[in-house]
Parts: C-alpha cells; structure tokens; sequence
C-alpha cells in the first residue's frame, strides 16, 4: 500500500491556501478476496451545507475478505482525482471505525465535516466522490479512487408564500409574493438567487396535495411575484426544484379566503 501524501487545497479570493491530510491517487487497485460494497454517504441524501453552519456526514461501508479485517481508511473529494482536488474532507478518526459482523465481514464507518468558508466553498458545490481503501489480515487490500459519488449542495431558501388580498372575491386577481435565496459559502451569508423557474402551486381546501399553477422566474434580487384569478379557498405555496449546485425547497404556504 502506498504512504499518505498531502492534499494542499487552493481555493481564492479571501480565503487562505488550506491543507488536508489525504493520500496520494492511483487507480483502482486490489490484491486478493478483499471486497468493499454498500457504500453509502448521508444516508443516501443530498449533503445540503448552509451559509454559516458545519455539516457532519456518515460514510458506511462493509469490508469482506476470508482472512478478517485489519484497518481501512477513506476520503471524501470534489474533483477529476483526489491528487487534483479543488477541495477534500478527511474523517474525523483515521483509520475509520470497522465493527464484526462475523469473521469475514466488516461494517465500517467514519464521520466528516464540511464547513462554509473552508472545505465548502462555491466553486465546489456538485458532485463529489469517495476514496476509501481496506486492508484484510492477511494483507489483502483493496482500493476504490471513487467508492461512491454524492452531492454537496448550497442551501436554498424561500421566503413565505404571500397571497393578497385577503379575503377576496370569487374571480378577483391575486398577488402571490416570495423570495428565493441561497447560501454563500464564500460570505456566509444568504444572497438573492436570481433568473431561477420556480414553481406556483395550490392546494384547494381539504385536497390532499399541491398542484402547480405555473412557472415563474425569480428576479435578480430573487423576488417572485405573479397574479391569478381567485377561485376556490385553499393555499398557495412556490417551489424550487433545485439545480447541480444548490439544494431544492418548498415555501410555506399562504390559504387564502375565497368570498
């Protein structure tokens, strides 16, 4: 196996050359029965990172090899390798936890951070990957330059749903206001996410689910507004679906009184 090198991230603007801890990149390698297999990263979600808070995450996956287990380690990366990462995150205990299933089988773990203005910064929000690699005791091991792909998203916001007037008559237009933001990961602040299709929907009173009305574009302060015909009661809400970068959102809704 090959000796841990050190991964130096350069990121820009205000913020400072940082180093993490991670090893040299090779391909995919192994020597002998060992095997790596249920990976998962954030249960399978998203990692959604706002504006200002650290985001933990979990890394699982099951080590397999008929000798039993010696140690195993992994690394998580944004970028084409881990040698030529834009930014990395190194467990929070390496080698990672590995508990017995039985004399073959492993279950491990590990925990990592990602934090606003450090490891989580704009350029990175996308698709990240997973390096990890196993030992067994007879020396068997097992290398993975990508065990698992996953999501490292911005978060996004959206203001309550504002319908008015209200009350209002059966056929009279309605306003319906919000706002669309999203975390900065280079500020720490939320800012305006303009140009972005956001959907209008409805829920008419005692329906079990919303419907979307249409699509409106959020303006370059973030703003949506648009107008409708009043018909029956019941609320109005927007809608992100989200885009590569940043996670999807829902506003709470607005019922609005139909006269």
């Amino acid at each position: 196996m090959r000796k841990r090198a050190t991964l130096g991230v350069v990121v820009t603007g205000a913020l400072a050359l940082t180093a993490l801890a991670a090893p040299a990149a090779m391909a995919d390698e192994k020597v002998g029965n060992i095997s790596i297999t249920s990976a998962s990263v954030n249960g399978g979600k998203a990692v959604v990172v706002g504006a200002k808070a650290k985001k933990t995450v979990t890394l699982k996956y099951t080590v397999t090899d008929n000798s039993g287990h010696r140690m195993a380690t992994a690394y998580l990366y944004r970028g084409k390798t881990i040698d030529t990462a834009d930014s990395a995150a190194s467990p929070s205990k390496d080698p990672i936890t590995c508990k017995k299933v039985t004399s073959k089988k492993y279950n491990c773990s590990a925990t990592f951070t990602f934090t606003p203005g450090y490891n989580a910064i704009n350029s990175v929000a996308g698709t990240w990957k997973t390096w990890a690699l196993a030992q067994a005791k007879d020396y068997d091991y097992v290398q993975k330059d990508n065990l698992k792909s996953f999501k490292v998203l911005r978060a996004a916001q959206l203001a309550a749903t504002n319908a008015a007037p209200e009350p209002v008559a059966k056929g009279e237009t309605v306003t319906i206001t919000s706002k669309l933001t999203r975390a900065n990961w280079d500020t720490g602040v939320n800012g305006a996410f303009g140009g972005q299709s956001v959907q209008l929907q409805f829920k008419a009173k005692n329906a079990s689910s919303y419907k979307t009305v249409k699509t409106v574009k959020s303006s370059s302060t973030g703003a949506l507004s648009t107008t409708v015909k009043a018909g029956v009661d019941g609320s109005y809400r927007y809608v992100f679906a989200g885009v590569s970068t940043t996670a999807s959102v829902a506003a709470a809704g607005d019922f609005i009184d139909v006269k």
